[in-house]
């Protein structure tokens, strides 16, 4: 279960792009998170993560980098994004380049954070030997009061600067034990990580923003806006989640530079983390072999899936809702048959409709995950399947089901929505096909409330 940690922890990291913020968040989230490359502006969006190098830990928010131009346009919206987090944030850790020294954007950042009335902490990267120690001199007209050389390349002072945050940070109130009562308060919510996950320019970060009501990530009609994967808090009814907006995936052989290499490779991560992947199709334009592609991998790692029909004000406009939503789910069950377990969900990102039935197939899942069918049932459904439909005979034997138990896997990363795995023991474990266990599959699914959740069966053959 993840640690809920105070909103009032919370530090942005700011400068001007390729200063190394991304590697200085990385190296205090003690994983990569952020891309890391030497392509000013590779950070287009804020990304969170935990910093657990202290305790309590605190939170860490990269961001894009101020003050430089970038070439395809955003550079007002990167602005308007670090403005954001140096609003959201208790303590501001301005980065800069030890071997560049000042620059004239730097001293426009200085001033600017100097008012923005935040604790600020300087941070002088790129000090990788000993005989750079001491170029952060030539920033104390800066007039901070605190700063701090690092590398974080080599990791070098980052202990030190993960002590120094804390200690600027407020301390974490305590949690309150009792409620009102004198009854011990109920234990905090798990936070669900949901990875919004499809090919490019299908409204992904459209979906965000909508859902947050809050232009927290880049919305644009360039295709692989979102070039990271990004953390996003949110809370809804009482239940927190962790919203990862990735970037847009392609087919492998089409990418075009190595940080779009990266992209990707963060969003199948984002998928392997998730607690469950919200799968976003352009119903628009129609299922394609990409989306395909990705609900394959979903499928791969035995995800909890919805699938988000998205852009459905365009889908025949004109036509009744109830004769537009069944063609739309009868064409997106006919293309994603694989991903049958997924329920359908169709919304306007844009126009912010039908959000609400998104969420609505998200606690239907959460739920199924929470639901555990007692032994004996789950023996005698089998048995019953069994006995409807025999097993066909393989060399004159044919497949026994001695025991059946039920299983929660939970991967490395997931602990919210365990996925059901049935442990199925018999007389010989090659004497059932996969299209036999797939019945067996659709007979459980007939019965028990898996919405949304893939099953696995695993085969032990007595004695073994």
């Amino acid at each position: 279960m993840a640690t809920t940690i105070p909103n009032n922890r919370t530090v942005a990291i700011v400068g001007r792009p390729n200063v190394g913020k991304s590697a200085l968040f990385n190296r205090l989230a003690g994983m990569r998170i952020s891309i890391v490359h030497d392509m000013p502006g590779v950070t287009r969006d804020r990304i969170t993560a935990e910093c657990r190098k202290v305790e309590p830990p605190f939170r860490i928010m990269d961001t894009g980098g101020i003050g430089a131009s970038i070439d395809d346009g955003f550079d007002v919206q990167v602005r308007a994004e670090a403005e954001i987090a140096v609003e959201a944030a208790e303590v501001i850790l301005f980065v800069v380049d030890a071997r560049e020294g000042i620059t004239a954007i730097d001293q426009v950042l200085a001033d600017f954070l100097r008012k923005s009335g935040k604790k600020v902490l300087l941070a002088v990267n790129k000090v990788d030997t000993d005989r750079q120690a001491g170029a952060s001199g030539d920033f104390t007209s800066f007039g901070f009061e605190q700063t701090v050389e690092v590398s974080a390349e080599h990791g070098k002072g980052v202990g030190d600067l993960a002590r120094l945050l804390d200690e600027a940070l407020p301390e974490a109130a305590e949690p309150k034990e009792d409620n009102e009562d004198g009854e011990e308060a109920d234990p905090p919510l798990p936070v669900l990580k949901i990875a919004i996950v499809g090919r490019p320019n299908v409204g992904k970060s459209s979906l965000v923003n909508a859902i947050i009501e809050d232009e927290r990530t880049i919305v644009s009609d360039v295709a692989g806006t979102t070039r990271d994967s990004v953390d996003i808090p949110y809370e809804r009814r009482g239940q927190p989640y962790l919203l990862i907006d990735t970037a847009g995936i392609r087919r492998r052989r089409g990418r075009a530079d190595s940080v779009e290499a990266f992209s990707i490779d963060r969003a199948e991560s984002a998928i392997r983390r998730a607690d469950l992947c919200a799968l976003v199709i352009d119903a628009a334009n129609g299922i394609t072999s990409q989306d395909r592609k990705i609900g394959r991998l979903i499928l791969k790692e035995r995800k909890p899936c919805i699938i988000v029909l998205n852009k459905f004000d365009l889908y025949h406009p004109d036509g009744p809702f109830s004769a537009r939503w069944e063609l739309l789910s009868q064409e997106a069950a006919q293309e994603l048959f694989f991903l049958e377990y997924a329920p359908f969900v169709a919304v306007s990102a844009k126009e912010g409709n039908y959000l609400k039935k998104m969420f609505q197939a998200i606690e239907r899942v959460h739920h199924a995950a929470q639901n555990e069918l007692g032994t004996g049932m789950l023996n005698r459904i089998l048995r019953e399947a069994l006995l409807k439909n025999p097993p066909p005979a393989k060399s004159g034997r044919r497949f026994n089901l001695l025991y059946a138990v039920w299983k929660k896997r939970r991967g490395d990363h997931v602990d919210s929505i365990p996925v059901p795995h049935f442990i199925l023991f018999a007389n010989r474990a090659n004497l059932i096909s996969d299209s036999y266990e797939r019945y067996l599959e659709n007979q459980l699914r007939d019965q028990l409330p898996l919405e949304g959740l893939p099953i696995s069966f695993e085969i032990r053959s007595r004695g073994k």
